[in-house]
């Protein structure tokens, strides 16, 4: 299996299907740090990130919108002093898609970058 953060994101329809609880399993396992939240009943992935200051913070969410955009894939960003909080998720489905894991993975790549 190519690793997630190594695939592409495709066209997510609102008919897409959300992930299985079965895929949900395997797929969270691949990137670990992330947690899966509900809110207002849609479950999402996300993922706090830590840096020194907020020029380190506002960099790193810089890359993070790069990489959304080549992706056509969006998250929620919350960009603070000292940390980034991301969260992804389908909008147009209500819910987690495999488009939502491969943008977290690459977010980690980016971290390490």
């Amino acid at each position: 299996m190519t690793e997630l953060n190594q695939q592409n994101c495709q066209a997510c329809r609102a008919d897409a299907p959300q992930v299985s609880d079965a895929e949900l399993a395997v797929l969270v396992n691949q990137i670990p740090d992330w947690a899966v939240v509900v809110r207002e009943n849609i479950m999402q992935l996300e993922r706090e990130f830590k840096f020194k200051n907020f020029k380190q913070a506002i960099a790193f969410t810089n890359r993070v919108a790069e990489m959304a955009e080549v992706e056509g894939h969006h998250p929620a960003l919350l960009t603070e002093w000292g940390k980034v909080t991301i969260t992804w998720w389908s909008h147009s489905i209500k819910g987690l898609h495999k488009n939502d894991f491969v943008c977290a993975a690459k977010t980690d790549t980016l971290l390490a970058d």
